[in-house]
């Protein structure tokens, strides 16, 4: 991978890094809100479980990115870790924060 590639998807993972970091510390949609009526209870448990399933898959994505970053400064990232076969480009424009395989099966 060149330099210029490189430096690419870290402009990219930085940019979602901070996107992330910022959502990731909104957590006023988790606030437990009472309510006389029973209906507006149930309304809000619903919406304050999509909101925790919405904050865990984007922090998930957050360590996924966090990861990457991390990977570029090792010098290994684009590199499958398992076989240390080069990452598809095209996968890695897809989803800059890809998880090498290692990650995913051990």
């Amino acid at each position: 991978m060149t330099k210029t590639e490189l430096n690419k998807f870290k402009l990219i993972l930085d940019a979602r890094f901070t996107e992330l970091a910022r959502v990731v510390r909104n957590r006023e949609g988790i606030a437990i809100e009472k309510s006389p009526d029973a209906l507006d209870e149930v309304q809000n448990a619903a919406e304050r479980e999509l909101a925790i399933r919405n904050l865990d898959r984007e922090s998930h994505l957050l360590r996924n990115v966090r990861g990457a970053l991390r990977r570029i400064d090792e010098g290994i990232y684009g590199v499958c870790l398992h076989c240390e076969e080069d990452i598809n480009p095209k996968r890695l424009n897809a989803v800059p924060w890809t998880v090498p395989l290692r990650a995913v099966i051990g």
